[in-house]
């Protein structure tokens, strides 16, 4: 897809000819396929667009509801943490732009206000913070599971479509990518996940993706890419990530060290101390994180990210992540540190 604006424009006029836009500023991070802009209206007014080509129109479209819709059920405390799509009518506004080179679609956002984004290293008393903050959101998203719209979305099914794809995508690694998938699914079945509360999960918590206040609490979260309603625990993967001891990097790799740090052991401390985790939870960890690499980095990284990141990545999982994953992570410091 090459020109956005013309797309951006057309679509808008779907969504309301009788105002226009003045001008369109990209402002993508330039690490996935997916593009956001905002747009200055002839109004005076900013609103935020965003083109994405990742996935399907319908799981866009599910996701996006969901999210709508969890923005306006969770508690006052949130009440403007999420960035909520244009309606039309009773409808949230979807415009899917179909031509010979591409299959996209547009979602328009009010923008949301973004006070401090968390530093690149976090101190301990703000890892403490950021475990409080991240256990009183999922507490909280406990409470209005139930009014959300249904997702269909499954881990058993998209690891299964790996198995499938993976033969022609990957064949010389195609034997290590089907062990990792078995793996998954006989451990799966033996932590009993499918038991597990299910609530609306972001995923990809790195601190481009938040803002935090002066004293740490949570105010807002975008990039809803990789959003699905699922058990809490597959937040904690990137939510390792943001505490630990390296900080955030421009260069980065999915590492499974992270996971393994005091610092996540004090993160989970304070989570723990405010939405108690079970035996369970913390066993599934580990599968949560090969989840991760299976699903976002193997079978779907080459549609999100750009090119070049999408075969670093990819590599790296295939040659040093998965091979060493059973051998490096143990749940034993994380249950000790939890009493569990």
């Amino acid at each position: 897809m090459k020109n956005y604006q013309n797309i951006l424009r057309y679509a808008w006029r779907a969504y309301d000819h009788t105002r226009s836009i003045r001008s369109i500023e990209d402002i993508s991070a330039q690490v996935s396929t997916n593009h956001v802009f905002k747009l200055i209206m002839e109004d005076g007014n900013v609103l935020i667009a965003k083109v994405t080509y990742f996935g399907s129109f319908e799981g866009f479209a599910e996701d996006h509801t969901i999210i709508n819709v969890l923005a306006n059920n969770l508690p006052v405390r949130y009440a403007n943490f999420l960035s909520r799509g244009l309606m039309k009518g009773t409808q949230l506004f979807f415009h899917r732009h179909i031509d010979d080179e591409q299959d996209a679609w547009i979602i328009f956002y009010r923008p949301i206000q973004i006070q401090e984004n968390p530093p690149r290293r976090l101190t301990v008393g703000q890892v403490k913070q950021l475990g409080r903050e991240m256990a009183y959101f999922h507490r909280d998203c406990t409470l209005v599971t139930n009014t959300l719209p249904r997702s269909d979305r499954d881990m058993t099914t998209d690891v299964n479509a790996l198995v499938t794809s993976a033969r022609t995508d990957y064949p010389e690694h195609f034997d290590l990518i089907e062990e990792h998938c078995k793996r998954f699914l006989e451990n799966t079945f033996r932590i009993n996940v499918y038991g597990f509360q299910k609530i609306p999960v972001f995923v990809d918590w790195n601190i481009g993706n938040f803002s935090v206040d002066q004293n740490g609490r949570l105010t807002s979260r975008w990039d809803y890419d990789w959003f699905r309603v699922s058990t809490r625990v597959v937040d904690f993967y990137f939510l390792s990530r943001v505490v630990s001891e390296i900080g955030d990097k421009t260069v980065f790799t999915y590492e499974v060290d992270r996971l393994m740090e005091e610092r996540f052991l004090i993160f989970l401390r304070a989570y723990h101390d405010v939405f108690p985790l079970t035996r369970p939870e913390v066993l599934f960890i580990k599968e949560a994180y090969r989840f991760f690499l299976l699903n976002y980095v193997l079978r779907l990284g080459r549609f999100f990210f750009r090119p070049e990141f999408a075969e670093k990545l990819s590599r790296e999982v295939l040659t040093e992540h998965l091979p060493t994953l059973d051998e490096k992570f143990s749940p034993e410091p994380i249950l000790a540190a939890l009493d569990l």
